[in-house]
Parts: structure tokens; C-alpha cells; sequence
């Protein structure tokens, strides 16, 4: 999808992207379940996972991925979808009835042919500040043929 100027993310090295908040319960890790195919007893089989060394069930990684990827397309719209990248390392478990809120930062911004590079700092914490996933986000995004916008240096 072709940009014009106007629309490209207005980002520098540094911004800080918009905050995502999401509340977890055990219906959500069961709909996920449902959705995905994967009723591994950790998640959704609370009396099989008190036993485990979780206490309890947790949530599926990729669902916690899933709001990363929504904050993510709520600043870079649809070049998240054809072009966005992630490197994550998962840090601690989501449980039910946890909340959790995904976060970024802008680290760099290049130009490289017809595209604005984006490399993102982004992670997740629960509502006691322990982090659950931290990692980086990459997401191109296509120029128009206007030219560089101001606020990128080349």
C-alpha cells in the first residue's frame, strides 16, 4: 500500500507508541483455545494446571502476541500487516484474570528505497509490572513518490 506523506507515521527515535490494555479472564483463554485448536490442559483445564508449577492456567503466548501485533497496527495501519516483524522473547506467564498492557518506543527510523524502516522496542506487562514479553517490532513502510517526509533524515 502506497502512502502519501500526509498519512506516514509521523515518528521519531525516541516516540513513545500508544499504550494497548487488555483484561484476561479464563473465557478469553477458552475462546482462544477454540480459535487456534490448541487445548493444551495449561490453559484451559484450571484443575490440571493448579497442579503445575504455574498454580494455574495461563494464557496461549500468541494471544499476548496478538495485542502486541494490535498496537502495533493501530500506529502503522495496514503496512503491519504486509510488512511487520517480530523478535520476541516471552519473560513470564499471562494468567486469567491478569491485566495487561503492551507498550513500544520508536529506537530508529530509516530510509532504504521506497520504504520508511521502523524498528520498534515493544513489550507487555501484567498489572504487578512483571514483564511477560520483550522483544523488538520491524515494520516497513512504503514511501510515496513525494519524497522524504520532514521529520526523517537520511
Amino acid at each position: 500500500m502506497i502512502l502519501s506523506n500526509s498519512k506516514l507515521p509521523k515518528l521519531r527515535p525516541g516516540d513513545v507508541l500508544p499504550e494497548l490494555t487488555r483484561h484476561l479472564n479464563q473465557e478469553k483463554i477458552n475462546l482462544y483455545a477454540e480459535a487456534v485448536g490448541d487445548f493444551n490442559p495449561i490453559h484451559v483445564d484450571e484443575k490440571f494446571a493448579a497442579q503445575t508449577a504455574f498454580g494455574g492456567t495461563v494464557a496461549h503466548g500468541m494471544l499476548i502476541l496478538a495485542y502486541v501485533s494490535e498496537m502495533m497496527t493501530q500506529v502503522f495501519k495496514e503496512s503491519w500487516f504486509s510488512t511487520g516483524k517480530l523478535s520476541i522473547r516471552f519473560k513470564a506467564p499471562a494468567r486469567s484474570k491478569d491485566t495487561v498492557t503492551v507498550s513500544g518506543k520508536v529506537d530508529s527510523v530509516k530510509v532504504e528505497n521506497d520504504n520508511l524502516n521502523f524498528v520498534c522496542s515493544v513489550g507487555c506487562h501484567n498489572q504487578k509490572r512483571e514483564t511477560v514479553v520483550t522483544g523488538k517490532a520491524m515494520v516497513k513502510v512504503r514511501l510515496a513518490n513525494q519524497g522524504v517526509p520532514a521529520n526523517v533524515t537520511r
